[in-house]
């Protein structure tokens, strides 16, 4: 029996869904496509895409459902909404970081944060860091953050110094 997720985020493209959730699958692990549904004759006059052409494409991201929608140019991504990939290494956060980045905007990128070449919001963070902002300790947790601040990609090694108090040069 197969377990429907009971909410599915739906990304809406203008005519990249299809490459767009390929491109999402060779990155992560236990991922793949599901069902691609086309538009047809029916609403021509409304969706303005040819019978036959990709209107959305169901796929998982290491085990996470998504839809991604052929909607037109009517609607951008935006900063508001962004995907965290929580990394437990410095070479998880290095790998999902060039994957994700390739051919984004690399003006977008800091704090973890990147724009994808679909103009998709991730943050690529280490699962620590939550746990040393959070720190009760303000002192500890004001000089992760003033570190993290200082990044694009985060260095895990250098958040970890400046959270105990040691020169991150």
């Amino acid at each position: 029996m197969q377990i429907i997720q009971k909410i599915t985020p739906c990304l809406w493209f203008d005519n990249q869904a299809e490459e767009a959730a390929n491109f999402y699958i060779s990155i992560f692990n236990n991922s793949e496509i599901g069902r691609i549904t086309r538009y047809g004759k029916e609403g021509h006059e409304i969706h303005g895409k040819p019978a036959g052409t990709v209107m959305t494409v169901e796929f998982k991201l290491d085990g996470q459902a998504f839809t991604a929608l052929n909607g037109g140019p009517i609607f951008k991504f935006s900063e508001a909404t962004s995907f965290q990939v929580h990394c437990g290494t410095q070479e998880e956060v290095d790998y999902y970081w060039e994957k994700l980045s390739e051919g984004g905007d690399e003006k977008a990128q800091q704090c973890g944060w990147l724009k994808d070449k679909y103009g998709l919001s991730w943050q690529v963070i280490p699962k620590l860091l939550s746990e040393f902002l959070s720190d009760p300790d303000s002192e500890k947790s004001q000089r992760a953050m003033k570190a993290m601040l200082q990044m694009k990609k985060i260095d895990i090694k250098k958040i970890k110094r400046a959270y105990v108090g040691q020169s991150t040069a």
